[in-house]
């Protein structure tokens, strides 16, 4: 069994911390906060006579502190005033699409992300939130138009706001299986991580869960980890998949199925991440498995309001494979909604720096994510992850504690969302010791490259 089985990662979900398996449900978002959203002429985004009904107008009004103008702005993205969510109507893409107030559900139409220049865009769309013809007078609608740096497109949003949708993710895997596991606890002491990836979640015969086939859902030694990282004020994400092993891409007869399965461990973790590895022959080389795969993660966002979804596979050094890029473009096709596509740069054949062959790969991936979605540079990067391998690689690449720095602040730069490496078990040093499972081949500290991820703000 080649050591590459367990080096590689999967597709990553973030989900409500209240997900159920029913649709049209609506939970409270993650973080939030909640206050005025106040944009041109110092007005408030308002809904229009206090209605509570589906559809009603969302527009731009003299502020008045009613529960009208009271929006509770969420990690999970979604922008909520008197129970029900701003929508995009008909989850509309073109310029002058009218916003209003529609029963939350999880779909991009209802997805928002706050940038730098305090624009509020819907990534489904690559649109910005924007008053309707620059117009001050009270009552005029809110519209989607392309972005710009006009005064009709900046917003304020309430005092303690967390990060927008696809919150950045600083998240190194952890796996039980072998590797002589370390303590959580002395990990996120020394290095000041916060979240980590949990391998792998595979088949215990069918389109049953089971941690690597063999430990029990809850209730084994993955369950009392988790609760140590959450004790210790941490967060998990949940890696479906991997290189090898029995997958229940595969295994679940239909996407139906793959769902229920997922939405068994979402269930059972209150997830609010999850991370399927996509890979090999039998689930990212087969053209039914990526369809299935995508399907089920849009029937997951339907049932959880607030998922989000990331896509982990391998890459070439120039970007997605043909395979890759299949991936990218169905995911479009099936209206998958993916929130992030993170790739692994490594045992692709890199010749020299590992820092260029990674920045060049992931410049590939963003120019097949504007190819597919017509994004910007800026929205492109803002759905995309890096899943590195600390050390040497099984083609004996080597990532640098140096390296992975500059891999780190050049993510950092352009504020992708997810940052990850295989595998925390391996970030301590062993120079001269190949590649092993329990350390990186390499001289390193302990811990090193798990405290440079910490450092990733996106």
């Amino acid at each position: 069994m080649s050591f590459r089985i367990k080096l590689r990662r999967a597709l990553v979900i973030v989900f409500s911390a209240a997900a159920v398996a029913t649709a049209w449900v609506v939970v409270d978002p993650a973080y939030a906060a909640t206050g005025q959203v106040t944009g041109l002429a110092g007005k408030c985004v308002d809904v229009a006579g206090a209605n509570t009904a589906d559809g009603t107008q969302i527009q731009l009004y003299t502020c008045n502190g009613t529960n009208a103008q009271q929006w509770t702005v969420g990690s999970d993205g979604t922008i909520r005033a008197l129970g029900k969510c701003m929508d995009v109507k008909y989850s509309g893409t073109a310029d002058g699409t009218r916003i209003h107030l529609w029963t939350c559900n999880g779909t991009g139409a209802q997805t928002w992300t706050y940038d730098s220049s305090r624009r509020l865009v819907n990534p489904q769309s690559n649109k910005c939130l924007d008053v309707t013809g620059w117009n001050t007078a009270d009552g005029t609608p809110l519209q989607i138009w392309s972005c710009h740096s006009g005064d009709n497109q900046k917003w304020n949003l309430p005092s303690g706001t967390p990060p927008p949708s696809g919150a950045k993710m600083a998240a190194p895997y952890l796996y039980l299986g072998w590797g002589n596991p370390p303590s959580v606890s002395t990990v996120m002491s020394a290095t000041g991580i916060r979240q980590f990836t949990m391998a792998f979640m595979l088949s215990g015969g069918g389109c049953t869960p089971m941690w690597d086939s063999s430990r029990p859902l809850t209730g084994g030694v993955d369950q009392q980890v988790i609760n140590q990282i959450r004790a210790n004020g941490g967060e998990i994400e949940i890696s479906f998949g991997g290189w090898s092993g029995n997958k229940l891409g595969p295994n679940c007869s239909s996407a139906s199925a793959l769902a229920g399965a997922y939405q068994q461990v979402i269930n059972a973790y209150n997830l609010k991440f999850i991370d399927i590895d996509i890979e090999n022959t039998d689930e990212f080389e087969n053209e039914v498995v990526q369809d299935r795969i995508l399907d089920a993660l849009r029937i997951v966002k339907q049932n959880n309001p607030g998922i989000k979804t990331i896509i982990t596979f391998g890459t070439s050094q120039s970007g997605p494979s043909w395979w890759g890029t299949r991936l990218i473009n169905r995911s479009r096709d099936l209206q998958a909604n993916i929130d992030n596509f993170t790739i692994m740069p490594f045992d692709f054949g890199c010749p020299g720096s590992m820092y260029t062959c990674t920045v060049n790969a992931t410049e590939g991936l963003k120019n097949a994510l504007k190819s597919a979605y017509g994004w910007s540079d800026a929205t492109a990067y803002a759905h995309i992850g890096i899943s590195g391998m600390n050390g040497l690689s099984d083609q004996q690449e080597l990532t640098s504690v140096q390296s992975w720095n500059d891999i780190r602040n050049w993510a950092n730069s352009n504020h992708i969302a997810r940052l990850a490496f295989w595998s925390v078990n391996r970030d301590r040093p062993c120079p001269g010791g190949g590649v092993r499972s329990d350390c990186s081949g390499i001289s390193q500290g302990d811990w090193q490259f798990t405290s440079i991820t910490a450092g990733f703000t996106g």
